[in-house]
């Protein structure tokens, strides 16, 4: 569990990257001597939403650097490089919340009853295609572990059956999700 004030540490992070991407200037680092503290390679996705509504969200399953190192890359990248939306604008940066998802390592499974609604995120690879939808996407929007299943097949740009094929894999991952809004709500 990262502790409230690192994870305030990583949400900064991710503002002032936003912030100095806007300036024109390069990447922000921690201090060296603070970088350890945030530990080993993992997954990780940094999402944007704007009045609550999803306005941008990149990430990645692994990482060859520590979170102080990729989660400013994948702010930027939520806000400049999701084909789904526009390029973030300057003005539309004060009314975003930042939100990061920490993500445990993953374990392949079987089929919806191995499924935990609003505990695992989902990832399904297969046909040269992978898509991945986070914990907290079935419970935003009501799904079921079938259906959960269903959407991040489509997400991966297969049939919505496509996780019955024999070929395909499926993989769930916890993840440690925390934002700016509920840190500044007294959140942990």
């Amino acid at each position: 569990m990262i502790p409230a004030a690192r994870r305030r540490e990583l949400l900064e992070l991710a503002r002032q990257s936003l912030e100095t991407a806007f300036a024109g200037e390069p990447l922000p680092r921690l201090a060296s001597d603070r970088a350890p503290e945030f530990g080993r390679s993992q997954g990780v996705f940094v999402t944007l939403r704007k009045a609550g509504e999803l306005r941008g969200c990149i990430g990645t399953v692994a990482s060859d650097g520590d979170l102080s190192g990729i989660v400013p890359l994948f702010a930027r990248k939520a806000a400049f490089e999701d084909p789904r939306f526009p390029n973030l604008r300057a003005e539309e940066l004060v009314v975003c919340d930042i939100e990061i998802s920490v993500l445990s390592e993953p374990r392949a499974i079987a089929g919806p009853e191995e499924i935990e609604i609003g505990k695992d995120g989902l990832i399904l690879e297969g046909h040269g295609r992978r898509g991945l939808l986070l914990p907290q996407v079935a419970p935003e929007w009501g799904f079921a572990a079938e259906r959960f299943l269903e959407e991040t097949a489509r997400k991966a740009g297969l049939p919505a059956g496509a996780w019955r094929d024999p070929e395909v894999r499926i993989f769930a991952f916890g993840a440690e999700v925390f934002s700016e809004s509920e840190l500044a709500a007294g959140g942990e």
